[in-house]
């Protein structure tokens, strides 16, 4: 018995968040395998161990660098937010625990068999394996194929086929199986065949041109893991070729951490750039706690912080409250930000019409400049599709997108392979493949 992943609900909070573990808590579970180290992949993971401390826990050998560093700051915000929004179910698993567990963590190169499952009764049976491919997401993201004795489950995790600015694509093209679990991100997003990300990412290079010579500061919300060092590549590259002067890059503690690893571990990424060090392409300074609220943004800043969603209590929220009055700022979203997060919201906000930020912050009138680049690095909803018909499972199970995502995945399947069964499982629903 093999669990996939162990994230949180990115919507719910306390114990809301966590999946619906309870319904296998009495199942002797074997392994757990973790695609990558997004905390709706990870966040909780110390609540399954504590369930199945029995179960091996595998990673790729990059995540296996990544994931502590993730839940001990996991830890770390929800004590923060159980002390400043009253959460009492937080911290869901404290840092002991963690340290506690980590020994049962085991990296592994992509590409290998990996033996996860032995008959408790028999020592000498052999075990199914299973092998990681690389997902092209972020850092350490994989795909997982499970090999049975007569069939194949294929579990795509999060995967992008495009190269970005410094990892290189997913490395799918071998991949066959019986049965497909696929998400579904941005299965409700249209791209035009015109589309080219070295164009997206020249626009970006200009608006954030545009901005520093009218003086204002530039706010790019990320995630700390993936997109910030994406990003902080772009900036480099167009530093080097002359596009952007040489100036401080602020961002944050997390990102900082996480670009460390990225530089480390170039040697052993399938990525662009293999010498490019960010630490040493640009001039990275630490935002501390509090400055974002009392820090000058004139005179042209550039800000690559977390949260990618502007969640409240952070400096990208923060920064963003106090930028947006200034018609000399600019703001561009570089990834996915939910419609009821604050960054959803100032994405929806019209120029000069007060509109609800976040409960903290109130309402607030946007004037400065805001703009989308579609620089995701999930999977363009065609390119999911072609894969479908690349890998030629008897059976799809779509997951991992809204349900008009989904619905799209399944009425396009459905037209072009009539003979593959669709599945969109609801939670704790058993499905039989």
């Amino acid at each position: 018995r093999l669990l996939m992943d162990a994230g949180i609900h990115p919507k719910h909070e306390g114990r809301e968040g966590l999946p619906l573990l309870d319904l296998v808590k009495d199942t002797d579970l074997d392994a757990i395998a973790l695609t990558h180290c997004h905390h709706d992949h990870v966040g909780s993971l110390p609540v399954a161990i504590r369930q199945h401390r029995r179960a091996h826990v595998f990673m790729t050998e990059l995540s296996y660098f990544i994931v502590e560093r993730v839940l001990h700051n996991s830890v770390n915000v929800m004590q923060r937010q159980r002390e400043e929004s009253g959460i009492r179910d937080y911290p869901l698993y404290t840092h002991g625990e963690l340290d506690e567990i980590a020994p049962l963590f085991q990296g592994y190169k992509y590409n290998r068999e990996i033996p996860w499952a032995f008959q408790k009764s028999r020592t000498d049976a052999s075990s199914p394996p299973l092998e990681f491919f690389d997902a092209g997401h972020a850092l350490g993201s994989a795909g997982i194929l499970v090999r049975g004795k007569r069939e194949t489950l294929f579990y795509t995790g999060d995967v992008c086929f495009r190269d970005q600015s410094l990892l290189k694509g997913a490395r799918f093209e071998d991949v066959k199986a019986d049965v497909l679990i696929m998400e579904t991100t941005r299965g409700n997003r249209d791209v035009p065949t015109t589309f080219s990300r070295e164009a997206e990412l020249a626009r970006l290079i200009e608006a954030i041109r545009e901005t520093l010579k009218r003086k204002g500061s530039v706010l790019i919300p990320t995630f700390a893991l993936g997109r910030t060092q994406e990003i902080l590549a772009a900036l480099a590259l167009a530093t080097r070729a002359g596009k952007l002067k040489h100036q401080p890059i602020y961002i944050g503690g997390l990102g900082r951490v996480f670009t460390e690893i990225y530089d480390l571990e170039a040697h052993r990424a399938n990525r662009l750039h293999s010498n490019l060090q960010l630490h040493e392409a640009l001039n990275l300074i630490v935002l501390e706690k509090g400055q974002a609220e009392i820090m000058r943004l004139t005179g042209g800043r550039i800000f690559v912080i977390t949260a990618g969603m502007m969640s409240e209590h952070t400096a990208a929220h923060d920064l963003a409250a106090r930028m947006m009055g200034d018609e000399r700022h600019g703001i561009f979203f570089v990834g996915y930000a939910d419609p009821d997060s604050p960054g959803g919201h100032l994405k929806a906000s019209t120029p000069g019409e007060p509109f609800l930020f976040s409960p903290s912050a109130g309402q607030l009138t946007r004037n400065c400049e805001v703009r989308d680049f579609d620089l995701s690095a999930h999977a363009n909803r065609d390119e999911l599709l072609d894969f479908v018909g690349q890998v030629s499972p008897r059976t799809v199970l779509l997951g991992h997108g809204d349900a008009d995502a989904r619905g799209w995945f399944a009425e396009q399947i459905a037209e072009r392979h009539p003979k593959i069964r669709v599945i969109q499982p609801s939670p704790g629903q058993l499905v039989d493949v």
